[in-house]
């Protein structure tokens, strides 16, 4: 498994005030990815002229995360299993999303910092 990606992830029941905040410290809207999930959400991918990354995406509640992106979902699930991390108790939170595009899931450490999972799915047509 290769990670290819590295970034917090914050989700927050007011998304805009944290894109603004980020705005302000130099970063711009890089991606933008709408209607992920039985929820709808949206997740705004940030970039600052450094390369440095942040998602801010809407919410229930408001949660910080590291993002991982990697090129083996099931490689990548299977090493954080392995290592004592499990899914999230809240039903929701639990679910493996698939957007088509990519998989994404969050898994809690034993001391409970959480990650969150994605592979980008490429198109090799």
């Amino acid at each position: 498994m290769k990670i290819t990606t590295f970034n917090p992830l914050i989700i927050t029941k007011d998304p805009e005030s944290a894109i603004k905040v980020f705005e302000e410290l130099g970063f711009k809207r890089h991606h933008t990815k709408k209607d992920i999930g039985d929820t709808q959400t949206t997740d705004v991918r940030m970039k600052d002229e450094n390369g440095f990354y942040v998602d801010v995406a809407a919410g229930e509640g408001e949660w910080t995360m590291i993002r991982i992106n990697v090129d083996n979902f099931d490689e990548a699930i299977e090493f954080l299993t392995a290592h004592g991390f499990r899914k999230p108790r809240h039903e929701r939170a639990s679910q493996t999303v698939d957007t088509g595009s990519s998989r994404f899931t969050m898994m809690v450490s034993p001391s409970g910092f959480i990650v969150a999972v994605s592979q980008h799915i490429k198109n090799n047509d």
